[in-house]
């Protein structure tokens, strides 16, 4: 072959190339592709919430109702004083008889059963306190237990905070979207341009997708029973809180 001839030929092959390159990747052209994406962010709980109890047991229905109401009107007092800004709701008051041991020995049959005649009564009430004063916490907790009980304790965000971390967990969610779009266009042999955006399901109500998630990390550890008047206070790790995000996005490439 002459010279000509071949550096055409090159010629012909080179432009094929480029041609081929310039084009779609065969079967692409105008399909939709659907793209889960998810945001997650972190933070710090700023914000527990404590529930305190008082318990008593007297054989005198009353006199056990009067030590609860007097205890948890005086311990509501002390978390009032100690934290001014926690939000204070008392509920749960209870009260049932306490019926002593079954004999050992089952009674005769023909015995008229006995009715149980209640040895005692038990009373209670619980008090919830949510504040976001954890610095005070333990100190807080410490002496409301002189009168009051820690039934337990959750960690989580204050509704700011949570506001806050909602809107940077749809930024973030909307950012891996792009990511991914990105991602499946190279994948697809196709430009990230070619893509074009046709729907964002933030609820991911759609049978392709899941709804927002929000997973809780909740910590705490208390030490609660002391035999000295001089009270220790407990031990918090309020932990952290990672919030999701999932979102769905229906992708057309040109």
């Amino acid at each position: 072959m002459s010279l000509p001839k071949l550096i055409l030929a090159a010629s012909l092959v080179a432009a094929a190339h480029a041609g081929a390159q310039a084009l779609p990747a065969p079967g692409t052209a105008g399909t939709m592709v659907i793209v889960p994406a998810n945001g997650e962010v972190r933070h710090a709980n700023d914000q527990a919430t404590v529930t305190f109890a008082v318990e008593e047991f007297d054989k005198d229905k009353a006199a056990a109702a009067a030590r609860v109401n007097r205890k948890m009107k005086e311990g509501t007092e002390i978390v009032r004083r100690a934290d001014p800004k926690a939000e204070l709701k008392t509920q749960g008051y209870y009260t049932y008889p306490v019926y002593p041991e079954p004999p050992v020995q089952p009674l005769p049959a023909s015995r008229t059963p006995i009715k149980p005649v209640p040895s005692g009564w038990r009373v209670g009430q619980y008090l919830e306190v949510k504040t976001t004063n954890l610095a005070e916490l333990p100190k807080t907790a410490a002496a409301a237990q002189k009168l009051l009980s820690i039934n337990g304790i959750n960690f989580g965000l204050a509704p700011a905070t949570e506001k806050m971390l909602d809107d940077r967990r749809i930024l973030e969610a909307y950012r891996n979207l792009n990511e991914r779009i990105v991602s499946i266009a190279r994948a697809m042999g196709r430009q990230p341009s070619d893509a074009v955006l046709d729907t964002v399901d933030f609820e991911g109500s759609g049978n392709y997708g899941g709804r927002p998630e929000m997973q809780m990390a909740s910590m705490a550890g208390a030490r609660m029973k002391v035999a000295d008047d001089a009270m220790p206070e407990p031990s918090f790790e309020p932990g952290e809180t990672t919030l999701q995000m999932r979102l769905v996005g229906k992708v057309k490439f040109n």
